[in-house]
């Protein structure tokens, strides 16, 4: 049971399927899960609060795996940034051979993570994007939709359109990302000239997933509708699940004016972190992809990983096969 492709290939893994980089959800139990099942797991450097924290936690990720694993540093432009360079020294000196980097002109990061023999993925939400992180050295892309949990940039092109249109320029392996949770959506993004999937939200409802119960069982209640763009007016769009505060946030903004500050109480990472622990699914934002009109159970990683490679051969071999008069 494997399909095999140039992701596989580049980066040792069995099957085309990447857990990418989620804030707070990214750790030790859920990747190293992702990595037991045969996919590709990240863990979040800034889930750790220290580059101390992130080595630790690249112990504990070893002590559960021996498989192939990344971490995901995502640079972002801040009034106080954390550390990116000791965060990057403590991902190269713990011999991490592949790193996901997101954000905001990463060229130092790559050259460096490059210079020590890191693989770098670099997710992206605009060909044009993907180009430039092509030219700056990258090894692999990985290009998020629209449907995408998290920040799908400000172009609004679903990945039917933007995975085919990045594959028409992009030379080097490339994983679709935004809306993907199922068999049937590998084989789309196969057929879109992708070189595998990458899934956030399909991946935090599962058992190993470090997060309450009641997110899991809301993702299974919800249907495709249930998210909010928040920030649209800031320019920082961001996909989050809809409830009482996105909708609150949404409501700020429609008035007109709003400023982050206006809505910076609502919005605040530890507010969100927060709920994922204590189980109130109204307590802060919450990252949610459309995705989650396609997520019907709470399966272990392995169980997830194991179906949708199955049925997607069994897609490929059968359904489509049988239509080729």
């Amino acid at each position: 049971m494997a399909i095999k492709t140039r992701f596989t290939e580049l980066f040792g893994v069995e099957h085309p399927i990447a857990q990418g980089g989620m804030q707070w959800v990214g750790t030790a139990p859920l990747v190293s899960a992702v990595a037991n099942a045969g996919a590709l797991g990240f863990l979040t450097a800034l889930t750790q609060p220290t580059p101390e924290a992130l080595t630790k936690e690249i112990a504990r990720t070893r002590e559960l795996t021996d498989k192939p694993f990344g971490v995901n540093l995502t640079i972002l432009p801040a009034i106080k940034p954390p550390p990116y360079a000791e965060y990057r020294a403590a991902i190269i000196e713990a011999g991490i051979k592949i790193v996901e980097t997101a954000g905001y002109k990463p060229q130092e990061h790559v050259d460096d993570l490059k210079a020590h023999g890191v693989k770098v993925i670099h997710k992206c939400t605009a060909v044009r994007h993907a180009l430039s992180a092509e030219r700056m050295g990258v090894d692999a892309i990985s290009i998020d939709g629209f449907e995408c949990a998290g920040h799908p940039g400000e172009d609004d092109i679903p990945g039917l359109i933007l995975i085919p249109a990045a594959a028409a320029r992009v030379k080097i392996p490339m994983i679709a990302s935004g809306g993907f949770g199922d068999a049937r959506g590998l084989v789309a993004a196969l057929a879109l000239g992708a070189d595998g999937i990458n899934m956030g939200t399909r991946f935090c409802a599962t058992v190993e997933a470090p997060i309450h119960e009641n997110f899991k069982r809301q993702m299974v209640a919800n249907d495709e509708r249930a998210t909010d763009l928040i920030f649209r007016t800031l320019h920082n769009t961001a996909r989050v699940a809809k409830n009482a505060i996105s909708q609150q946030v949404v409501a700020i903004e429609r008035a007109g004016g709003a400023k982050f500050e206006d809505v910076a109480d609502l919005v605040k990472g530890a507010r969100g972190r927060e709920g994922l622990i204590s189980g109130d699914t109204d307590h802060g934002v919450w990252s949610a992809g459309m995705v989650q009109g396609l997520i019907h159970d709470v399966p272990t990683v392995r169980e997830l990983v194991d179906r949708i490679v199955s049925e997607a051969e069994d897609l490929i071999r059968g359904r489509l096969a049988g239509m080729v008069g």
